[in-house]
This record gives structure tokens, C-alpha cells and sequence, in this order.
């Protein structure tokens, strides 16, 4: 009768806390985890650290943001696992972030994600400072164990699962201070927990030179295209003529603006193409929310992708009904995003077996003149931004058609300075995969140390 469903048997004494009945929080993988961690010594995160909750929604108006300052507010979305995320930041103006002072966060502070996406822990660097923090996390203040170990415990299976197994709500999913405070966690001994730091800091110190690397071919991109600080002015007036309507089909001032003329004449000065002459375009498929499957082919959409890789996505698509390997990224594909966040481009480190939302376009590159790494770093710089802004200017949600995509200006620079961008890229990305090696080994490391 119970065949193929899986059933925990748990006596009164033996539920958790909370006392919490629903069948969900007794998973059997929940119940041996917990049972391994109960096998050794172990004590609560409560019992080795501090905790501080950000300021509520009402204390601080999200209309203060501004898109460069010295005092930044770290929101939810920017807790990743491991790494504060430090592109697209937000900052509040002194006046704010004085007021708001209490909530100031601290160098080897512990962040962990407790509205929307729940569970995602962080540790904050001396050069994430001086930042203040939403309400969307909580801030752990390690005092009985090295910060850096509790965040790879966090981040390892057992921490994780045992966390997201308190999660609470029904449409919007949470975790309170409590859920924090009962977390169990084994006590580990000084030279492990010395092990593990080390494992982290190589890690991190590696993405720091991996970005430093990556600003760099940035920098010498711009640099050749005469475009390093370029500020495009803001003139309120650009005269056309009728002929310029008709070839653009476009009436609205704002595809006009004088900006978009400044850029152009720069890159008048190099050799251009268009996109559709370098690179053949191939659309992936949208199958809609009601094809998405816990598990079978994993499903990319643009919130997924950035200019520096691919996260993990919690979405699938049958393997059967869309056994589609013509529409499977290969290496050397760019993903070019044409809705919502229009204008990201990453290429393909080497084959996916993954299906892309129609959003995301597949280029391939058909003129040999040009390197993926050099087109792709062009695709994400104020080139393509600028050009990316001025074809969807108006929308509510930005769309980005496959026509104005293809007739985008490329500025193609001298193969030897393609290639020395490219050596860079290729070095940035080559320090970045070290780096989520060696976070993945410290993970391993926790796991091995609970399970032996």
C-alpha cells in the first residue's frame, strides 16, 4: 500500500522544537542528517555567535538609492553562497546610513538569506564596507568559532538542509531568528577549522585577482576604442532630418538622443560590422511555467546568466518531450539575452547539457576575424549597452528585438589586441574556476569531517 512513498515514523518526544507536525519537516533526509550531526559533539549557532536583523522596508525608502557612493546597502538578492555579490550595488547617502548606523555591518560578518531565496550565507570583506544591510537577511557575528568555517558549514549540505528544513510560510517563504539560533552544528577542532579558512581565503583570494584580471581586459577594451571615462553629454535638443525617421521607423525623441550620435562618431574611426554579419542567431524555446519539472534537463533562463557564468537553476524540463540537442549551447556560444535584463552575454565555456529560455539568443560566431571571448566582452561594454538602451527605450518590460540585435554596430579592433583581451578574459576565467573549486573542497572537507 506504502509502496513508493517515503515514510518517516517519528515519536511525540522526538519532534523538533517547534513541534511541528507537517510531514515536510520529517523527511528522511532530514532525519539523517540530523542524526549525523547528533552522532558527534555538536552544539547551536546560537551557542557560538550574535545575531543582528536588518531594519524593516519602512525604515529606509528605497527611492534614497543612489548608483554611486561610499555607503552601500546590501540587499537580499545580493547573498550568494559564499560571495557577497559586489555588481549592480545600491548605495544610500550619508545622511541615511548615519541614521541607519546600528545596522552597519562588519568585516567577517556571517550574512545569511531569510526572505525569497532562503539560505544563501556570505561572508562580508574588508571591501564590501562600509555597508549597511535589509531585512531580507540576517547578520551572524561568530564569537565561539572561526567565521569562515561557520560560513562553509552553512554552505555544505548538511548545514543547508538542516536550515532550509525550518523554513516557514506558505506563499512567501521565510526563516526567523529562532530557525538561526536551534540551527545545530558540529563542534570542529582548531586545526580543521584552521584547514577550512585557509581553503576559503585561497578562494576568495583567487576571484579577486579573476575580477581584477577581467576590469582589465575591460579597461583596455575601452581604452583602444577611445573610451575609457568617456561621459556622452546630455544635450536636451538633436535635430533630424524627415530621412532619419523613415530609415529607423522610429518617432520617439528618446531613440534620438545626442548620446547615441557621440558614440557612433567614435566608433566611426575603427572598422565595424554589423552582429548578423559576424555571428548566425538561433532562438531557443519558452515552454511556460506549466512544462517545469524537479528534475530532467535543467532550464536557463536570463535571471540565471551574467557576463561571468551560469548559476544554478532549480528548473527542469522533461527529457523526453524536449530532447531538443539542436538547441543545446556548445562551446564557444554566446547566451545574449534580448528580454527583461536585455543586452548579457556569456560564452560557453564548453558544451551544456541545458535548455535556454527563448529569451536568452544563441550566437555563433561565422567570421574568423572576430575571437568569442573579444565579441563577447564588446557585447557586455557601453558599445552594446548604450546601442542595447537606445532600440528598447520606453518599455516597462524591456524587449529587445532579434532584427535591431542583428543591425547592432561591433567595432572589430586588430587581432593582436583581440587576442591580448581574450589571454586576459581566458586568465580571469581560468582563476575564477580555481576558486569555486577550492570553496567546493572546503565543503567537502565539513561534510567528511561529520560523516567520519
Amino acid at each position: 500500500m506504502l509502496k513508493g512513498l517515503e515514510v518517516s515514523e517519528v515519536r511525540f518526544s522526538g519532534l523538533n522544537d517547534e513541534h511541528r507536525i507537517d510531514a515536510e519537516c520529517y523527511r528522511k533526509s532530514f532525519l539523517q542528517f540530523e542524526k549525523a550531526i547528533c552522532a558527534k559533539k555538536y552544539t547551536t549557532v546560537g551557542d557560538v555567535a550574535r545575531f543582528l536583523i536588518g531594519p524593516f522596508g519602512s525604515a529606509f525608502d528605497t527611492a534614497n538609492y543612489i548608483e554611486n557612493g561610499k555607503y552601500r546597502y546590501v540587499r537580499g538578492q545580493d547573498v550568494k553562497p559564499f560571495i557577497l555579490k559586489d555588481d549592480d550595488c545600491r548605495y544610500v547617502p550619508e545622511a541615511d546610513f548615519n541614521r541607519l548606523s546600528k545596522y552597519a555591518l562588519k568585516e567577517n560578518d556571517v550574512l545569511v538569506s531569510v526572505v525569497g531565496t532562503l539560505g544563501n550565507a556570505c561572508i562580508v570583506e574588508k571591501k564590501d564596507l562600509p555597508a549597511i544591510f535589509s531585512c531580507k537577511s540576517t547578520v551572524i557575528r561568530a564569537e565561539k568559532i572561526n567565521p569562515i568555517v561557520l560560513l562553509a558549514y552553512l554552505n555544505c549540505r548538511y548545514g543547508r538542509e538542516l536550515l532550509l528544513r525550518k523554513e516557514h510560510g506558505a506563499i512567501q517563504k521565510g526563516l526567523n531568528l529562532d530557525d538561526l539560533k536551534t540551527l545545530l552544528i558540529p563542534v570542529f577542532d582548531n586545526d580543521f577549522q584552521q584547514k577550512i579558512a585557509s581553503l576559503v581565503k585561497s578562494a576568495h583570494a583567487k576571484l579577486a585577482e579573476s575580477k581584477a584580471l577581467y576590469a582589465q581586459a575591460e579597461d583596455t577594451l575601452l581604452c583602444e576604442l577611445g573610451l575609457k571615462d568617456w561621459q556622452p553629454g546630455n544635450e536636451a535638443v538633436s535635430i533630424k532630418k524627415f530621412s532619419d525617421f523613415a530609415s529607423s521607423g522610429r518617432l520617439d525623441a528618446e531613440y534620438y538622443q545626442s548620446k547615441y550620435d557621440e558614440l557612433f562618431k567614435k566608433l566611426a574611426h575603427y572598422n565595424c560590422k554589423h552582429l548578423g554579419d559576424i555571428v548566425s542567431v538561433k532562438k531557443s524555446v519558452e515552454p511556460g511555467s506549466d512544462s517545469y519539472k524537479e528534475n530532467g534537463i535543467p532550464f536557463i533562463r536570463v535571471s540565471d546568466v551574467n557576463k561571468y557564468g551560469i548559476a544554478e537553476t532549480d528548473l527542469h524540463l522533461s527529457a523526453q518531450e524536449f530532447n531538443l540537442k539542436d538547441l543545446r549551447p556548445h562551446k564557444d556560444t554566446i547566451l545574449f539575452s534580448k528580454d527583461g535584463s536585455i543586452g548579457i552575454a556569456y560564452k560557453c565555456e564548453k558544451d551544456l547539457d541545458a535548455i535556454t529560455s527563448g529569451a536568452l539568443l544563441h550566437l555563433s560566431i561565422k567570421d574568423t576575424e572576430v575571437l568569442p571571448d573579444y565579441l563577447t566582452m564588446v557585447l557586455n561594454s557601453i558599445v552594446v549597452q548604450l546601442q542595447a538602451e537606445r532600440d528598447s527605450n520606453g518599455a516597462i518590460i524591456q524587449h529587445w528585438k532579434p532584427d535591431d540585435i542583428k543591425r547592432v554596430i561591433i567595432p572589430i579592433l586588430p587581432h593582436e589586441t583581440q587576442n591580448q583581451i581574450a589571454s586576459l578574459i581566458q586568465r580571469s576565467f581560468a582563476l575564477r574556476a580555481e576558486s569555486s573549486f577550492l570553496l567546493d573542497e572546503a565543503k567537502a572537507n565539513v561534510e567528511r569531517e561529520i560523516e567520519n
